[in-house]
């Protein structure tokens, strides 16, 4: 089946055409970071206005470019949340107006888990093995880990009780002075530094607590610049340690989770911060298992993932006529969490 996948959660305008789950036909992404730069961050309605501008011109390339008629793409999947409200519901209104017109299925799609889905976009493995998995989602939104049964079974174990990962390098980075997103530039400066002249807290090193925390390490970051008066050159100390507490916490997690999932046959890590290659390495070192990251352009948000989950939920619920299409800002911890983690 081609899918065709619509997203528009944040300041990515993405579209693509994906044939069985699997194979991409197609993916074009319009990154709106050059106009969200001034400000250091997203201004939402800023974004939505800009998807608005994009969607029509891209799918009409998009089509172009893959040489697909409209007639031959069977169904639409769209994300549905979490992402600002301005954004989705534009994405979400372009979906619905193409479904209509074309007598198409519309298919919701939760951003988050459609991110484990970028990782095996173009893979050869099947699925036998790599279900059942041991799935991280680290972006500047989400720091999540889950079981995973099956393509669309999703465990919550773990998720991150404050700040995102990825959010927390944009602080950093912006901290020690460096552009916007920081990330990529917080990964660059600490490849000439040395993490061991810098102190930083463990966070939550409680092995039963399965959490994420960001804000402490953060805030430690800002002491050490504040307190210590450091200069430049120590920036790249401080980096390479904010970067390895960062990403150690939640490799640390990552072992006990596969204690906890002995069934698991592998890992799968999406997200933004996926493209991290110190993130890349320590994960293939705490570990025997096989790893999946997504390709590079398949990190950051795209329409390619969106299709593919879109997929096998459709392949699941295709007899379902009661879908929500209610959009949501937040990921939805209470529908997952019990009060005793």
């Amino acid at each position: 089946m081609l899918f065709l996948g619509i997203e528009s959660s944040c300041d990515e305008t993405a579209l693509a055409l994906v044939q069985d789950g699997r194979r991409v036909i197609a993916s074009h992404v319009a990154s709106q970071t050059k106009i969200h730069e001034r400000w250091g961050g997203v201004i939402p309605e800023i974004a939505a206005r800009e998807h608005l501008v994009a969607l029509g011109s891209m799918y009409q390339n998009l089509l172009k470019s893959s040489e697909v008629s409209p007639n031959h793409i069977d169904a639409i999947a769209v994300t549905q949340g979490p992402g600002l409200i301005g954004c989705l519901l534009v994405g979400v209104s372009f979906a619905k107006g193409l479904a209509q017109s074309s007598s198409k299925p519309l298919i919701p799609v939760n951003h988050v888990h459609a991110h484990v889905h970028g990782a095996l976009l173009g893979i050869d493995a099947e699925y036998g093995q790599i279900f059942p998995t041991l799935a991280l989602v680290v972006s500047g939104g989400h720091t999540n880990l889950y079981y995973m049964s099956s393509p669309t079974a999703f465990e919550l174990i773990a998720h991150t009780i404050d700040d995102a990962c990825g959010e927390s390098f944009d602080k950093v980075g912006k901290m020690l002075g460096l552009p916007y997103p920081g990330g990529p530039h917080v990964e660059m400066l600490a490849k000439s530094g040395d993490a061991s002249k810098v102190s930083l807290p463990r966070m939550i090193e409680r092995k039963s607590h399965m959490a994420f925390s960001y804000s402490g390490l953060k805030t430690a970051v800002a002491r050490v610049i504040r307190d210590e008066k450091t200069t430049a050159a120590q920036h790249a100390d401080i980096a390479a340690a904010f970067q390895d507490e960062a990403l150690g916490q939640i490799v640390r997690k990552l072992e006990i989770a596969q204690m906890m999932r002995p069934k698991a046959k592998s890992i799968i890590v999406a997200g933004g911060v996926a493209a991290n290659s110190r993130f890349k390495s320590l994960v293939k070192e705490s570990t025997k298992l096989p790893v999946w990251f997504p390709e590079q352009h398949f990190c950051s948000d795209n329409g390619a993932m969106i299709a593919a989950l879109g997929f096998h939920t459709f392949r699941q619920d295709k007899h379902e006529t009661n879908l929500s299409w209610d959009v949501f800002s937040r990921y939805p911890f209470e529908k997952f969490l019990t009060t005793d983690n």
